[in-house]
């Protein structure tokens, strides 16, 4: 395996997804010129957003991260991986794939996050690292990750925000809200430039769910053998 391929966006349809969030009512472009990303106010429901938080907090572990870098601050927040058989679930996992226009093949499960007060995750990249302890492991079968959709389904009382280094920008967590982004450049790299930071959360909590997109089809919607 190279070490830093471009990454073939033509199989998920990602190659058109920019274009796609481009299209869809009531989206924001972030303006950027080093990063493609777009937030839309409201994607899901109350009902949706609590429902979902009542079962992030059923079920959730400490989150992890690819590469160890020896500092056990990094990320101390809590993770669900959630139910992809619920339907609830299944159909909010189906409405970002339609949003994004990829294959749900293409997809992993969808996954919950919750942080405490005190609780972060310092300045990282959603892409796994070319070259790095986990890039191997992680990206062998399904390839890199390609789009980032992430929905906030709550605002804590202060703090939480997702700051984007290359923009200088704070997104402030709004219920229902959708934050979207290409982990690569238009060369089907990795882009340096989605570098970010899931701020402390500094009074109440904090819910979001988070989608990826992936080069390659996630091996747990294949079908069982008889």
């Amino acid at each position: 395996m190279q070490t830093n391929p471009p990454v073939d966006r033509t199989a998920s349809g990602a190659e058109h997804t920019e274009e796609r969030l481009s299209a869809a009512a009531g989206i924001r472009r972030t303006p950027s010129s080093a990063l493609t990303q777009f937030i839309l106010p409201r994607f899901l429901g109350n009902d949706e957003c609590a429902d979902l938080t009542a079962m992030i907090d059923r079920n959730v572990r400490p989150s992890t991260i690819a590469d160890d870098i020896g500092d056990p601050g990094f990320r101390t927040s809590m993770t669900c991986d959630l139910d992809h058989t619920d339907p609830l679930v299944a159909a909010i996992d189906a409405r970002l794939c339609d949003l994004a226009g990829i294959d749900r093949a293409f997809g992993e499960p969808l996954q919950g996050q919750r942080y405490e007060a005190g609780q972060e995750f310092k300045f990282h990249t959603d892409y796994f690292e070319p070259g790095g302890a986990g890039y191997i492991e992680h990206c062998t079968v399904s390839g890199q990750r390609t789009w980032t959709m992430m929905v906030y389904l709550n605002a804590p009382e202060a703090g939480g925000g997702t700051r984007f280094k290359a923009t200088g920008k704070i997104i402030r967590p709004v219920t229902a809200q959708l934050v979207a982004w290409d982990n690569l450049t238009a060369e089907g790299l990795v882009n340096p430039a989605t570098l970010h930071h899931g701020m402390r959360v500094r009074q109440g909590r904090k819910y979001v769910i988070t989608k990826w997109f992936r080069e390659r089809p996630w091996p747990w919607l294949e079908p069982e053998a008889d």
